[in-house]
């Protein structure tokens, strides 16, 4: 329990939804105050018997479709909300960063509204003014400090407000996706942010739609559904279940004849994919077929071990690859090529194809491929780059 940050047991959230209405403006005065047991009261289940625990140090994902109660989840975490069963216990001071700015003035400079979000974070002016020109640093925002706040972009407004935010001294930080507005570069300083403060143990929880970075930066995640937690685990596997559920929405196909290790909607479906394998390159081909006329797809590759550990993977998105619309017979083929880094041993190729949307799935092939590595010497470890080593003497 010791290295426990935060722990949920048993939490239910439960709102009560009135509506009754007066029928007339007359009824309305007449009854002003009329009592509660005739009025038509529903009861809204947020979330139903969740239990889970964070680690300290742990960057923790929480995931599910709009409506499933994970933002109700983490305004329970933050002490905005009270479950109405179970328990939650935190370790340590928690910092929100769930609606960030709150607090700072339209009408002030980014300069006045920094010391009075301050203030409201519990700084003096003379530790505030110690830590003015980071702040400004960090939100990229020097030229606009004597501007006010109303004239600035709401991406301008975020990077202040998160710059004043990550200044809190905080053992975890809750934060619902804040960052969505702010420009890939801001956000990626964010995460890297974010890892320095994994190395000083801090907790973060992180709510968000972003699959690509709950992957990459989450250790662990747990899906949401209909209020019910489906699964906590590995972020792989948890990014793939969330997937599925925009599968069935859409009465699509979540499984197909090679059974329930492929599936999507098949729109666009993968024919053929082959390994190509030395000693210093792997390259991997998928050769795809549109059934239908399609929006430039999102194709990407997957390599895991025999345990079925993520190794590597990348898709065109993150490889700053457009590819073109296709028209239906058209057929794409695309080749991954990379250095091959991997120790001795048996891995399994996943491609995939993902429509525009960068979601839903035409086709997932778990375990399409096996490749075999052999290399000259074996190494106990899942890397081997090929070491040069230099010595001299004297």
């Amino acid at each position: 329990m010791e290295d426990v940050a935060i722990q949920v047991k048993r939490v239910s959230k439960n709102f009560a939804l009135p509506h009754e209405r007066a029928k007339s403006v007359k009824e309305a005065f007449i009854n002003p105050f009329r009592s509660s047991m005739h009025k038509n009261v529903d009861v809204q289940h947020a979330l139903k018997d969740i239990s889970f625990t964070v680690k300290k140090g742990e960057f923790f994902g929480i995931v599910g479709r709009n409506g499933s109660g994970k933002s109700t989840l983490l305004k329970l975490l933050a002490g905005i909300y009270q479950p109405t069963k179970g328990s939650i216990v935190t370790k340590g001071k928690l910092v929100p960063f769930i609606e960030l700015g709150v607090g700072f003035n339209p009408e002030l400079t980014g300069r006045q509204n920094v010391f009075l979000n301050g203030a409201l974070l519990g700084f003096s002016e003379k530790e505030v003014a110690a830590q003015y020109d980071d702040i400004v640093e960090f939100a990229e925002l020097k030229d606009f400090m004597d501007q006010k706040l109303k004239n600035y972009s709401s991406g301008m407004q975020v990077r202040l407000a998160f710059s004043m935010a990550v200044r809190a001294k905080a053992d975890i930080l809750l934060i619902d996706e804040v960052l969505a507005v702010g420009d890939a570069d801001f956000q990626r300083k964010c995460f890297e942010y974010f890892k320095q403060l994994k190395n000083n143990r801090v907790t973060v929880v992180f709510v968000s739609h972003d699959m690509n970075a709950v992957r990459e930066y989450c250790d662990r995640a747990l899906l949401i559904e209909k209020s019910k937690l489906v699964d906590i685990g590995e972020t792989s596997g948890i990014a793939e279940q969330y997937q599925k559920l925009f599968m069935s929405q859409q009465g699509q196909s979540v499984g197909s004849e090679q059974g329930d290790d492929r599936w999507g909607d098949q729109k666009l479906v993968i024919t053929n994919v082959a390994a190509e394998i030395d000693e210093h390159w792997l390259k991997i081909t998928q050769t795809i077929k549109a059934r239908v006329d399609s929006e430039p797809p999102i194709v990407g590759v997957r390599v895991r071990d025999a345990s079925g550990k993520d190794i590597t993977g990348t898709n065109t998105i993150l490889e700053d690859t457009k590819l073109p619309s296709l028209h239906k017979g058209q057929v794409l083929k695309i080749e991954f090529k990379f250095p091959n880094v991997f120790a001795d041993g048996k891995y399994t190729v996943d491609p995939a194809v993902l429509h525009n949307d960068g979601i839903t799935v035409s086709d997932w092939w778990n375990r399409a491929l096996y490749v075999n590595i052999q290399k000259k010497r074996h190494l106990p470890y899942m890397v081997d780059p090929g070491f040069l080593i230099n010595y001299t003497i004297k």
